[in-house]
């Protein structure tokens, strides 16, 4: 599903891009994609596929002054140090988790100097609702005083895409707009959207057999849910009647393991899971998104990804702001041209830069 442009008005770097989630709704809206990074070989072949060229590798080991300059910066980066599934995991394994997780918790830094010395105009991150309260507030404080540090003016919203799409999924979104270019502006997030498909309208009419849970399976997850309710935990399967529910659980990465948060209901037998492709379209992809990786990989795939309406609407809205501010990025050559300019005759102070 390459994009074709005939005309690019801005230039955007996709960081942590799993398979291009945000990089197709700022496509449509007449951007180029100048840089791309996603370490997992996987997520890179099936990025590949639908975009026509493969991710740089992983983002710690590449000179924030080789990426090309850009006008936004675009980062789902790693939620499971920060969600609370996955905090749940580590506290149970004894392993540490948020920023002092050092495989994926600091990640976030790395964003951070890129932003230092690329200053790009404007960014948009995302991740899970649960980083607004990690550690009791504190880590996101130290996201937010770092960006501000970094000069960039900040508005974040917790967006539930069941607004969007027929699953519940929570994610926080934070735009930062340059204060040096854009002081004093206001970013207001969209209204909610206004949901065009149910569960029923993103089932495939026919689906495999091997989709169906084994009666192994189904007696085991029956017996866990039974299980915990007795103790009083939530914990359990999410078991969605098309014909009755509009909406699904949130799609994790743990999907391929047993399906047990979303299984569909059948008039016949045991339940059975999402096929990759209903996932695709439970997260907003359209059906010429390419799948060319195994079942596991794709249930993955889908379930580390962004929902694709809900950053569209979010991106639209930023390069209003961007365009009624003054600031056309049609032409980079321009707008240097204009911030040579105003600074000739309006000088203003740039926040201090922090140490990374």
């Amino acid at each position: 599903m390459e994009t074709k442009q005939n005309n690019i008005k801005f230039r955007f770097i996709d960081l942590f891009a799993g398979i291009g989630g945000m990089r197709i709704p700022f496509e449509k809206l007449g951007g180029s994609c100048v840089f791309t990074s996603e370490w997992d070989k996987y997520c890179q072949i099936t990025y590949q596929f639908n975009f026509g060229e493969q991710p740089h590798g992983d983002i710690t080991k590449i000179d924030e002054k080789e990426i090309p300059d850009h006008d936004i910066l675009l980062a789902g980066f790693p939620c499971q140090p920060f969600s609370i599934a996955g905090v749940s995991k580590k506290n149970s394994l004894g392993l540490e988790h948020g920023f002092k997780d050092k495989k994926q918790g600091n990640l976030f830094f790395d964003i951070a100097r890129i932003l230092k010395e690329k200053k790009p105009k404007a960014f948009l991150l995302e991740n899970v609702k649960n980083l607004k309260s990690h550690d009791g507030g504190k880590t996101f404080k130290i996201i937010e005083n770092t960006l501000i540090s970094l000069g960039y003016n900040l508005f974040f919203k917790i967006i539930d895409a069941a607004d969007f799409v027929p699953q519940h999924r929570e994610r926080v979104l934070i735009v930062g707009l340059r204060k040096d270019v854009f002081p004093d502006v206001n970013f207001t997030f969209p209204d909610q959207g206004k949901r065009k498909k149910d569960v029923m309208n993103i089932l495939e009419k026919w689906v495999d057999k091997k989709y169906t849970l084994s009666g192994k399976l189904w007696k085991y997850l029956q017996g866990h849910a039974e299980k915990h309710k007795k103790m009083g935990n939530g914990f359990g399967f999410g078991l969605i009647d098309p014909e009755k529910d509009k909406t699904t659980r949130t799609l994790s990465a743990r999907y391929y393991k047993d399906g047990s948060e979303i299984l569909i209901k059948q008039k016949k037998g045991n339940p059975r899971r999402l096929t990759p492709r209903e996932c695709a379209r439970l997260m907003g992809f359209g059906d010429d998104f390419k799948i060319p990786v195994s079942n596991n990989q794709a249930y993955k795939q889908f379930g580390n990804a962004v929902v694709i309406p809900v950053i569209e609407t979010v991106a639209e809205e930023l390069i209003k702001t961007i365009n009624n501010y003054g600031q056309d990025l049609k032409s980079a050559q321009e707008l240097e041209y204009v911030e040579d300019k105003v600074k000739e005759y309006q000088p203003r102070t740039l926040c201090s830069e922090i140490s990374l």
